[in-house]
């Protein structure tokens, strides 16, 4: 029970960190939605920061995951870029929502060393496997114009990012795609 009860508040602040940011919600907030006491959440984790963290450790966890079932399912770089593009716009739930990643940069000011330095691994992790796919992509041509797959990588990263703020700010998925147009012509899938 005690693991269910985690990963419920797990569940319920990556849910409230995305639609809400990271200063959007207490403590209060999720013994609400789980229904335990606030008491019942510092068993299992002592304050937010260490929160912040497990958040942030999941999160690395499910889209190392997402990567390699985009690998295995996806034969082409073209067809990994375009399905990790359509992964980050999902996550935008019609411009209700963010990725967490993202979500959590909005509140910087707020967060612990501990979870900047698992969001700075969490972008590392997806630079390098966005590099590969460019690697991938030119050299099977299905991605144009690749001179420097690290530095393409390095770009269309907070593209990603920028343009799932973009859509977040305007909760319209069109500003998304718009920032996502120039990088879709250079993909032959």
């Amino acid at each position: 029970m005690a693991k269910d009860t985690k990963n419920n508040l797990l569940d319920s602040a990556e849910q409230a960190a995305r639609t809400r940011g990271f200063d959007g919600f207490s403590y209060a907030d999720l013994a609400a939605d789980v229904g335990i006491t606030k008491a019942s959440i510092h068993h299992h984790f002592s304050n937010k920061a260490t929160l912040a963290v497990a958040l942030m450790q999941r999160y690395y966890s499910d889209l190392e995951t997402a990567c390699a079932e985009i690998d295995q399912d996806q034969t082409t770089g073209a067809a990994r870029l375009e399905t990790l593009v359509l992964r980050y716009r999902g996550a935008l739930d019609d411009g209700q929502s963010l990725c967490l990643c993202v979500s959590f940069s909005t509140s910087i000011q707020s967060l612990s060393a501990e979870t900047i330095a698992e969001m700075n691994r969490f972008r590392s992790m997806m630079i390098d496997w966005l590099a590969k796919t460019f690697a991938q992509g030119k050299d099977d041509g299905t991605i144009k114009d690749v001179a420097d797959p690290m530095a393409e990588a390095a770009a269309t990263l907070p593209l990603l990012e920028g343009a799932q703020l973009a859509a977040r700010v305007a909760q319209n998925t069109e500003r998304f795609d718009t920032a996502m147009h120039v990088l879709s012509t250079r993909l032959y899938t």
